[in-house]
């Protein structure tokens, strides 16, 4: 039996005539933070949002915990347990905070809502303080925080987020990766593009380097920290 929960095989996706990704193909197994680097324009945001089916891809197939999902429209994507944090952070600035975490569960059949809330609450206990402030209220961190604990609300056994640090500073950059590596250990497959390259491959299991559209390097996280080609190109080395 497979361990993989999402599994990419000679995936292409075109903007107009520019190719944005070419015949990518990539794993991501169970339980793990797999980490996607790359230079600005590299294909990493369009890769994300081909997975929740954002962007159509002109060739090549998506699976999901072994089922194909190369057609499926998003919000069935969401449905099987597929939830992205966007770039920017995409929150609903003149709903609350709490009304912008419970519309992360708007798919979801069971009705343990609250507890889940409480679970976010726990997370980041500043959003407990804040639940009643307009979204577009919060500072730059606090609105990361509202953005990754909506996508908790989905119950993901996937979860894409894309530079999860982006604009915030090194304290909440360590909050925010502090609970996504908890959530990795609470059994949580994550899959995150983040532009800080020694931070992503700190705390993830394996890596990809997108590279023009292209997977350039792969391998455990660990080996990229002391990859010469890495090392040059992204770590300032």
């Amino acid at each position: 039996m497979e361990n993989n929960i999402l599994k990419i095989e000679n995936l292409s996706c075109n903007y107009s005539q520019i190719i944005a990704l070419e015949d990518i193909s990539l794993e991501i197994n169970k339980g793990e933070i797999v980490s996607l680097i790359g230079a600005n324009g590299a294909g990493k945001t369009t890769l994300l949002r081909t997975i929740s089916a954002l962007n159509k891809p002109k060739n090549g197939t998506i699976f999901f915990d072994g089922k194909d999902i190369t057609k499926l429209d998003s919000d069935k994507r969401v449905g099987l347990g597929i939830a992205q944090v966007p770039e920017g952070r995409g929150l609903f600035t003149i709903l609350s905070v709490e009304q912008n975490l419970k519309l992360g569960a708007y798919s979801r059949k069971n009705k343990n809502i609250d507890e889940d809330l409480e679970y976010v609450y726990k997370k980041f206990p500043i959003l407990r303080e804040k639940k009643n402030d307009y979204a577009g209220t919060l500072s730059g961190g606090q609105q990361q925080m509202v953005a990754v604990g909506r996508a908790l609300m989905s119950k993901p056994k996937l979860l894409l987020l894309d530079e999860p640090s982006m604009g915030l500073a090194p304290i909440v950059v360590e909050e925010i990766f502090d609970v996504i590596t908890t959530l990795r250990d609470m059994g949580t497959t994550i899959f995150v593009v983040e532009q800080n390259a020694f931070l992503a491959l700190s705390i993830s299991d394996r890596a990809y380097v997108l590279e023009n559209g292209r997977v350039a390097i792969s391998g455990k996280s660990k080996d990229m920290l002391n990859d010469s080609r890495v090392k040059e190109a992204y770590l300032g080395a």
